[in-house]
């Protein structure tokens, strides 16, 4: 008896350690297809390739799904400014901001600023919001000028008064914020790291993406994480994170003005799904061309469906002289002034107030010709081509905001075309030859390299602002209590969306059947 148990023991132990042996040996290493040399293999120099991933929508964003569509006025032009001349052009598809930047959201990046730099004088006064531009000679709006960016009560009110300026360095600081987040999860940066940082950490005890990126050693509190896939060459786990390990933020920024009027559209909802039954084809609708920014289903500035909110405004704005809200007991917009972030339906994409309640900051350089001149495909005139500035020594150096500093392209770099594809590109922020003497642009007329594009209608504007087609400008340090913000990420990846597995779009290729 006690042999047959003997025996079962270990007839055991073998077939454990057999399917043990079995799993290590079949868990083949990833290698090169064009080496044959294994990744993430000790032996071979440890070169490690992350899994395919794609980025998922950071904090508030959500993403839009790309394609074609007809840029410009979908209305009659009123004004006579013929600038948004009718074009059709693509779109890859982007992340957005679900809502425009709110009150709260711009004092948090405040609040940073004032302990990071122990509220240093001048770049407080770079960030601050105009309050005065609620200021009126014929009007009592001091009320707002006091209390609508800081009280309570306006927390999720959209942030105005901002500079198309302030709007830019709003997005990269939260790219910064975001990223320096997800190191600290992850372990590259220690967990006091944001706590020293923001006790008058200053611009080297700052953390920056693309100073992180560039050199590691510029940015303070980087920790040393236990377990990590990340291995060097020595085989120990790395320090830092590169670009291709998929872990940083793919990083914020203003949307452009093709991606916000194609995201105010929400034209999600005018084509069938190719992945229903019903629509095996794909086929596209492009023939329905909508005014405003609400779905299809609804005709005009009123919700016509049946239900409680049949005959309602759609969007907060101006109706005529005089009315801002509607007459008691019957408000029709419920807002005198801006309205909540998430105030209204949101369009198709999920986007709120994408017509009416502010005008919105976007990328884009103003030049009137702009639809009929500009790349029908990820369109965008504004390009600032600059690299990173190296001292006497070949050093990196950061500026009083802890970025690194840069400098304009030379001009042999321009000649020999490194930059940019034509070669016969002067100005090349508004993509023409000789702008200030053809057409005068910051000469005779208010149009100049610092001119910003305005997208969407606002609180105090009529109806024909309305339209995401309609465009306007104004130079990018000034604020307005009628214009504000939302952020954009650019996305990479199958066009679908991030949940969507990319391969052979076309499915795999029956083989026919021998004779």
């Amino acid at each position: 008896m006690q042999k047959l148990i003997s025996v079962k023991n270990i007839l055991v132990v073998v077939l454990a350690v057999s399917s043990l042996s079995s799993c290590i040996f079949s868990k083949k290493k990833e290698s090169s297809s064009v080496t044959g040399w294994a990744y993430d293999d000790k032996n071979m120099g440890n070169f490690h390739v992350s899994k395919i991933k794609y980025p998922k929508a950071g904090p508030g964003l959500v993403f839009v799904q790309g394609g074609t569509f007809v840029m410009g006025a979908k209305d009659e032009d009123v004004m006579g400014d013929w600038n948004n001349v009718p074009r059709r052009v693509t779109v890859p598809s982007f992340f957005i901001d679900e809502t425009e930047v709110a009150n709260v959201h711009y004092r948090e990046y405040l609040y940073w600023l004032a302990n990071t730099f122990n509220n240093d004088t001048a770049i407080m006064a770079k960030c601050l919001p105009d309050t005065l531009v609620w200021r009126e000679e014929l009007a009592y709006n001091e009320p707002y000028v006091e209390y609508y960016f800081r009280y309570p009560s306006y927390n999720y009110y959209p942030v105005v008064g901002v500079s198309w300026q302030q709007a830019h360095d709003f997005c990269i600081w939260r790219t910064d914020r975001v990223n320096e987040f997800n190191l600290m999860k992850k372990g590259y940066l220690k967990k006091d790291a944001a706590k020293k940082e923001m006790k008058g950490g200053g611009a080297d005890g700052s953390f920056n993406t693309e100073t992180y990126l560039m050199n590691p050693e510029m940015i303070q509190g980087r920790g040393k994480p236990k377990k990590s896939d990340l291995k060097d060459i020595n085989n120990k786990p790395r320090t830092t994170v590169r670009l291709e390990d998929g872990i940083l933020n793919m990083g914020y920024r203003l949307p452009t003005e093709a991606e916000w009027e194609y995201a105010a559209y929400g034209l999600l909802d005018q084509n069938p799904s190719p992945r229903k039954k019903e629509s095996k084809s794909g086929e596209e609708l492009r023939s329905n061309q909508q005014i405003y920014s609400w779905s299809k289903n609804v005709n005009g500035l009123r919700d016509n469906r049946h239900g409680a909110w049949q005959g309602k405004f759609m969007a907060n704005f101006k109706r005529q002289s005089g009315d801002n809200m509607g007459v008691a007991g019957g408000l029709n917009d419920r807002s005198a002034i801006t309205g909540p972030i998430k105030a209204f339906y949101p369009n198709a994409f999920g986007l709120y107030n994408m017509s009416g309640n502010v005008s919105e900051w976007v990328g884009d350089v103003y030049r009137p010709m702009t639809p009929t001149d500009g790349q029908d495909f990820n369109y965008f005139r504004g390009n600032v081509f600059k690299k990173y500035y190296k001292n006497s020594n070949g050093e990196y150096e950061r500026d009083s905001m802890g970025r690194l500093k840069k400098t304009d392209i030379s001009d042999e770099e321009v000649k020999n075309r490194t930059n940019y594809q034509r070669n016969n590109v002067i100005n090349y922020l508004d993509g023409d030859s000789a702008s200030s003497v053809t057409y005068g642009y910051g000469v005779t007329t208010l149009i100049n390299d610092k001119a910003r594009v305005v997208k969407g209608g606002s609180w105090n504007d009529r109806a024909y602002w309305l339209s995401p087609g309609a465009r306007r400008y104004m130079q990018e340090d000034q604020g307005s209590s009628t214009i504000g913000f939302r952020c954009a990420q650019t996305y990479l990846g199958p066009p679908e969306g991030p949940g969507f597995k990319d391969g052979n779009i076309f499915g795999k290729r029956k083989q026919g059947k021998k004779k």
